[in-house]
C-alpha cells in the first residue's frame, strides 16, 4: 500500500486527488489549513474508504514548520512517504496588477511558490533519508507560458513553479527520488469560481469559456492519479491540458455545448 500525502487537500481537487488515491488502494494524509477543515475532510473520507487509510494533519504551507509536522505526522502513521504532492495554492481576483491589494503579490507568491519550494525541500530531505520517493508539484496558468488579462500575480507563480520543477528533476538525476510536475489544466472549483464573487458581469463574460476550457475535479482527479501512480520517470509532466484537446473543445462547442457551470 503507497502513502501519499497531498497539502491543500481538504476541498477542490486535493480532496479530488485523495479521494481518487484512496479508491486505488492507497492511504491518504490530507494536508489543510485550519484544523477543522482538515478533521472535517478525514471524517469525510475515513466513513467511505476506512479509517485504517486516511489520516490528518493541519498544515498552512506558509509555514515551513507545520509543512515539517505534515511530514513528520505521516511518517508517524505510516512509516513511509511514496508520493507528495504540493497542491496548497491560492489565486488572485482577475484584476490588472495596480488594481489589486498591496497583500496580494505576498499572500499568492508566498503560498504558491515558497510554500512549494518548502513543501519540496522537506519532502526531498525525508525521501533521501528513506531511499525512494516521488514529490509532485502543481503548475497551472503561467506555467505554459499563456497569458491572461488580470492573473499577472498568479501566473507568474506558477510560471516559477515551472522553473522549479525543472531545476528540481536536474537536481535529484542518479538519487533514489524524482520530481514530477501536475498540469490538470482549468479545473472547476471554488478557487476558479470565487474570484468573480463580487463581479457577476465579469462572470457572465468568462462563463461561455470556461464551460468550454473546464473539467470537473471528478474528471480531472483519477486520471492524474492514474498517471502518477503509473509514472517512474524523473522530470515527468503529466499534463491533462494540450492545444489539440483545446482546439477540439472549441471546434465541437459549435455543435454541443458544455455545461460545467450553470
Amino acid at each position: 500500500m503507497r502513502t501519499i500525502v497531498i497539502t491543500g487537500s481538504t476541498r477542490g481537487i486535493g480532496y479530488g486527488l485523495a479521494e481518487a488515491f484512496l479508491e486505488r488502494g492507497c492511504a491518504v494524509v490530507v494536508g489543510g489549513r485550519r484544523a477543522e477543515s482538515t478533521a472535517a475532510a478525514v471524517r469525510r473520507l475515513a466513513d467511505r474508504y476506512g479509517a485504517d487509510r486516511v489520516f490528518g494533519q493541519p498544515c498552512d504551507v506558509l509555514h515551513h514548520d507545520q509543512i515539517q509536522a505534515l511530514w513528520d505526522a505521516a511518517m508517524q502513521r505510516y512509516g513511509h512517504i511514496d508520493i507528495w504532492i504540493n497542491n496548497a495554492g491560492i489565486s488572485n481576483a482577475p484584476d490588472p496588477l495596480w488594481k489589486q491589494p498591496a497583500g496580494c503579490p505576498y499572500q499568492v507568491v508566498n503560498t504558491n511558490l515558497v510554500g512549494t519550494m518548502w513543501g519540496a525541500m522537506v519532502a526531498l530531505r525525508g525521501m533521501m533519508a528513506q531511499g525512494s520517493g516521488a514529490v509532485y508539484n502543481l503548475e497551472g496558468l503561467g506555467s505554459d507560458g499563456r497569458h491572461i488579462d488580470g492573473m499577472a500575480i498568479y501566473g507568474a507563480t506558477k510560471a516559477a513553479v515551472r522553473y522549479l520543477d525543472r531545476a528540481l528533476a536536474k537536481e535529484v538525476r542518479g538519487t533514489p527520488v524524482i520530481v514530477g510536475a501536475l498540469q490538470p489544466g482549468m479545473v472547476a472549483t471554488d478557487m476558479l469560481t470565487s474570484q468573480y464573487e463580487d463581479k457577476p458581469e465579469d462572470w457572465e463574460r468568462v462563463k461561455p469559456i470556461f464551460n468550454i476550457l473546464s473539467d470537473r475535479v471528478e474528471d480531472v482527479a483519477p486520471w492524474l492519479a492514474d498517471r502518477i501512480l503509473m509514472n517512474r520517470k524523473n522530470g515527468a509532466r503529466i499534463s491533462r491540458s494540450s492545444g489539440l484537446r483545446l482546439g477540439f473543445r472549441f471546434v465541437s462547442s459549435l455543435f454541443r455545448k458544455r455545461q460545467i457551470f450553470d
